[in-house]
C-alpha cells in the first residue's frame, strides 16, 4: 500500500504521514526533508550567495550527496552525519522552494525517492507525490490550511526550538513559497485529480488522523 500526502506546508501532513505509517506499520518518508537537505548542502558550501543559487557549482557536487532516513526516528543523514534539526533552520526554508525548482535537482530526488518504494508499502509527503513521484498511489490526500493558519503553527514550531523570527516572517516566507512552488513549470505543487482534499484549518490532529483511517477502511 502507498499512500502519498501532499500539500502546503504547515498544514500537519507530516505529523499525519507519520501517524499512519506507524498505525499500519509501513515506512515513512518526508520527500521534502531531501529537498532540505540539498538546500542545506548549498547553504553549507556557499552556492548560494546575495539570495542567488550558482546552479552549475551545485551541479558538479550533486554527485557528493548522500541521503538517507533513520528507520526508527525518521531522522535524515546527509553524508553519514544527522541533520534533522539544522534542515528546519529558519535559511533553509527561505531557500528550499528555489532549490525544489532545479531541474536537476528535481530529478536527483525523484530518482531517490522512487527507489524508496518497497513491497512494504510506503507512507510519503510532499508537494508532487501523487502527481509525479507516485500517480498510482493507492491513496492520495492533500493538505491545505489557510495561510495564517499555518503560518502561527510554523512560528510556534520554530521559536519552541529557541530560534527568533517574527511571526510576519513566518507568514511572507510561506506565501513565497506557496507561489514558487504552485507557479515553477516543473512538477508544480498542485492537487492529484483523483486526491481527497483535507482543510485542516480547524481540524485537531486527531479529527484528521480519524478522518483519513475511516477513508482508508473504506476502500
Amino acid at each position: 500500500m502507498i499512500i502519498a500526502v501532499d500539500g502546503f506546508a504547515a498544514t500537519g501532513k507530516s505529523t499525519l504521514a507519520k501517524m499512519l505509517s506507524k498505525h499500519y506499520e509501513i515506512p515513512f518518508v518526508d520527500s521534502g526533508a531531501l529537498y532540505r537537505g540539498i538546500t542545506f548542502f548549498s547553504i553549507e558550501n556557499d552556492f548560494i550567495k546575495g539570495g542567488e543559487l550558482d546552479q552549475d557549482a551545485l551541479r558538479t557536487r550533486l554527485s557528493e550527496v548522500k541521503m538517507k532516513f533513520d528507520p526508527q526516528t525518521g531522522d535524515l543523514y546527509l553524508n553519514d552525519k544527522n541533520v534533522a534539526e539544522k534542515i528546519r533552520r529558519a535559511e533553509v526554508s527561505e531557500y528550499v522552494s528555489t532549490i525544489a525548482a532545479v531541474d536537476f535537482v528535481r530529478a536527483f530526488v525523484l530518482r531517490e525517492l522512487r527507489q524508496m518504494g518497497n513491497q512494504n508499502g510506503l507512507i510519503m509527503d510532499g508537494r508532487d507525490v501523487g502527481t509525479v513521484v507516485f500517480p498510482d498511489a493507492d491513496f492520495k490526500f492533500f493538505f491545505n490550511a489557510s495561510p495564517e493558519v499555518r503560518a502561527e503553527r510554523r512560528f510556534e514550531e520554530i521559536t519552541a526550538k529557541g530560534q527568533k523570527i517574527t511571526f510576519d516572517e513566518v507568514l511572507q516566507n510561506l506565501l513565497i513559497r506557496d507561489k514558487t512552488d504552485s507557479e515553477r513549470d516543473l512538477a508544480p505543487l498542485k492537487k492529484a485529480e483523483d486526491a481527497i482534499e483535507v482543510d485542516t484549518s480547524n481540524l485537531t490532529i486527531n479529527q484528521v488522523f480519524g478522518f483519513l483511517i475511516r477513508t482508508i477502511a473504506l476502500k
